[in-house]
């Protein structure tokens, strides 16, 4: 049997495999709920970015700077191909078509999108630490996380669930009559 296209074997061992991602959004200027759910439309309207699923809404108080509002936060699960440069870039164009304005560290802010996982991948330089630094410390990504995956695992960490078990979740609060929906 004759195939009409010869593959290419070197093309082929360039490919990445699918890769699961863990972004986890956040927001506490503006209509947070509404921007949240562009953020989750746009990131599943990203080329090379399957959106798997989605946590419920958590109000969180704020982490580092105190002195402002509430956040929302969630969980939102994906598959990709994509490099985490690539990936990375993509995100913060969506922030800034969100209206992200970069300030003050840990300041308010209408959206903030962070790249938690993706798959094993280990990286550690000035732009992107993978997988993030301190989400094994924050449980506003580890409760929304653990939700939307029972399973989940942070490389180099352990799963989520044991690592829940070792944090304060109290501040921590499911928003009942608010949802984000998949596209």
């Amino acid at each position: 049997m004759s195939y009409p296209v010869e593959l290419d074997l070197d093309t082929l061992s360039g490919m990445v495999p699918l890769r699961r991602v863990v972004f986890s959004l956040g927001g506490n200027l503006g209509d947070v709920p509404e921007t949240l759910q562009k953020a989750v439309d746009a990131i599943a309207s990203t080329p090379d970015v399957v959106v798997t699923d989605v946590s419920s809404v958590y109000r969180t108080a704020p982490v580092g700077k105190t002195d402002q509002p509430d956040f929302y936060n969630i969980v939102l699960l994906a598959e990709t191909m994509m490099t985490s440069d690539i990936l990375l870039e993509r995100m913060q164009a969506i922030e800034t078509y969100l209206g992200r304005e970069r300030g003050e560290h840990w300041g308010p802010r209408t959206i903030d999108i962070d790249l938690i996982r993706l798959g094993d991948r280990h990286r550690e330089d000035e732009h992107l630490t993978l997988p993030h630094a301190r989400a094994h410390e924050r449980a506003f990504v580890l409760v929304p996380w653990l939700e939307a995956d029972p399973n989940a695992e942070l490389p180099g960490h352990g799963p989520v669930a044991d690592l829940l078990a070792d944090l304060d979740a109290s501040g921590v609060e499911r928003v009942e009559d608010l949802a984000i929906h998949l596209p």
